[in-house]
C-alpha cells in the first residue's frame, strides 16, 4: 500500500513539474505558425518568399540570423528604413502587429526554424521582453 501511494505521489509531482516547464520549440512553432497565418502571410507570403522590392523574404533569410535582436524588435515595434536581405535592399514600412511578447516569441521561433531557416537557440518570452524600442 505504501509503495502504491508513493508511486501515485511521484507521478503527480512529476506531472506538475512537467506542466510548468517552458514550452518546447515544437509547441512554440505550432502556435507561431497560426500567428504567421493571421498576421504575416499577407506580405511575406505562404512560403516566406516575400515580394521583390516591397516585402523582404523570410525564407533562407540572412537578415533573420545575423540580426536576431533587430528582427524581434521589428516584429515588436514595427520597422521603417532600409534593410538588406539576401543582398537585396528593401526600404519599406512594417507596422507593429500588436502582438504580446509570447506571441512574438512563438512567431519568431516559427519563422527562424521554417522556410529553410534554422536557429540553434529558441526565442524566449524573456528575450522578447528585454528588447526595447530604442
Amino acid at each position: 500500500m505504501k509503495t502504491l501511494l508513493f508511486t501515485y505521489l511521484a507521478l503527480v509531482f512529476a506531472s506538475v513539474l512537467f506542466h510548468d516547464q517552458e514550452p518546447t520549440l515544437e509547441e512554440s512553432m505550432q502556435r507561431g505558425s497560426e500567428i504567421y497565418a493571421d498576421f504575416c502571410i499577407a506580405c511575406h507570403l505562404e512560403k516566406g518568399e516575400g515580394v521583390a522590392g516591397a516585402f523582404p523574404p523570410l525564407a533562407n533569410s540572412d537578415y533573420l540570423i545575423k540580426n536576431r535582436e533587430g528582427s524581434i524588435r521589428g516584429v515588436k515595434y514595427g520597422q521603417t528604413g532600409e534593410l538588406i536581405v539576401n543582398g537585396e535592399t528593401y526600404n519599406g514600412v512594417m507596422a507593429p502587429m500588436g502582438l504580446d511578447d509570447e506571441e512574438i516569441a512563438d512567431v519568431m521561433n516559427y519563422v527562424m526554424n521554417s522556410f529553410g531557416n534554422s536557429s540553434s537557440a529558441m526565442v524566449t518570452v524573456e528575450e522578447v521582453s528585454a528588447i526595447t524600442k530604442n
